[in-house]
């Protein structure tokens, strides 16, 4: 099966001993919220100005560029920290060269759907990365009988055990075609030639991401989502350092207390490699779907590799009902999506 077939099938469940709560999302806006939790305050003092913007319905590029528009200033010169949900309502940052808009003119525009909350100078631009992770609350409406006690037993389980950190299907496009797009130009087959930058550097991604999923959903169905082995490369849960395993008792310790987690391939040349049968495993499915390194190393920059945490801890995770539906409520790391842990509570 190639890398465009397996990216179409259902990934395997943490919690599928568990029955779903089935039911709907996003019905309204207010149904999906999301805050994001920075990295730092803003310092009260420097050459930016840091705007809390709280959107409904309005993607962060769309405010983004309205921003720009207002202040006359390239939407390059508007930094954010990551990307918010359109169809909901997000709380995040963003920032102005503090030449272009003053704090008391902040709460004065006229933002479509949008609002500032907050205003402060600070000394650097909000650039990409810089954020601790996002708080979200999501109401599952018309879920099924028995919901609130399913939810409850997964949400313990996932407490327990953590997520996989899997990619979603909206990544891959429409059966796939951005996997099979991100293929063919890995291979030099790809008829269209043109292709912009940004639908390349979309396509090539994808190739990554389907094949992360594919190696963290052999990991789970072989019994090792939790197992570390000799060759794994770990990241430090707090510094974010990435390390081959060597001590096997001594890694399999500090992964079970918390302080690291394995991590899977963003295939690339910067990548850190892993080794013995882990890095076996990972070379036989490029081959697998027809790749090597060489082919990710010369998209240049575009693709430039890197590792990925293969579990996520959902913290402050809370279910509630309201009425005949369910709030869940969870705190996720930067990087990770909401849709990770859903997907384990709804299975639907």
């Amino acid at each position: 099966m190639n890398l465009v077939e397996w990216s179409t099938l259902p990934l395997p469940l943490l919690t599928e001993s568990i029955p779903g709560t089935g039911g709907r999302l996003r019905v309204e806006p207010e149904d999906f919220v999301v805050d994001e939790i920075p990295a730092y305050e803003p310092s009260g003092e420097g050459q930016h100005l840091y705007l809390h913007i709280e959107k409904r319905r309005r993607a962060t590029d769309e405010v983004r560029h309205a921003l720009a528009k207002l202040l006359r200033i390239r939407p390059d010169d508007v930094g954010v920290a990551g990307l918010k949900d359109k169809h909901a309502v997000t709380r995040q940052w963003m920032s102005v060269p503090a030449l272009a808009l003053s704090e008391e003119q902040a709460f004065t525009l006229d933002l479509r759907d949008a609002r500032v909350l907050q205003a402060r100078l600070h000394g650097n631009k909000l650039r990409t990365g810089h954020l601790r992770g996002n708080r979200f609350a999501i109401r599952i409406r018309e879920p099924q009988p028995g919901a609130l006690e399913h939810a409850r037993e997964a949400a313990a389980q996932i407490a327990r055990q953590g997520v996989p950190n899997y990619y979603g299907e909206q990544r891959f496009g429409h059966d796939g075609e951005t996997v099979a797009l991100g293929v063919a130009i890995l291979t030099g087959r790809n008829p269209e030639r043109n292709v912009d930058r940004g639908l390349r550097r979309l396509a090539l991604s994808a190739v990554q991401s389907a094949l992360f999923n594919r190696l963290l959903a052999e990991r789970m169905r072989s019994g090792r989502l939790h197992t570390i082995e000799i060759g794994d490369v770990m990241q430090v849960v707090v510094s974010g350092g990435a390390f081959l395993v060597e001590d096997l008792p001594r890694e399999q310790e500090r992964f079970d207390r918390g302080e690291t987690v394995p991590t899977g391939p963003m295939f690339g040349p910067k990548m850190l490699r892993a080794s013995g049968d882990p890095g076996r495993r990972e070379e036989a499915a490029l081959a697998d779907s027809g790749l090597d390194m060489d082919a990710f190393a010369r998209q240049g920059k575009l693709l430039l590799g890197a590792r990925r945490p293969i579990l996520i801890r959902a913290e402050s995770l809370e279910v509630e009902p309201e009425g005949d539906d369910i709030w869940v409520r969870f705190t996720l790391p930067s990087g990770a999506y909401a849709t990770a842990v859903l997907r384990e509570i709804m299975q639907g």
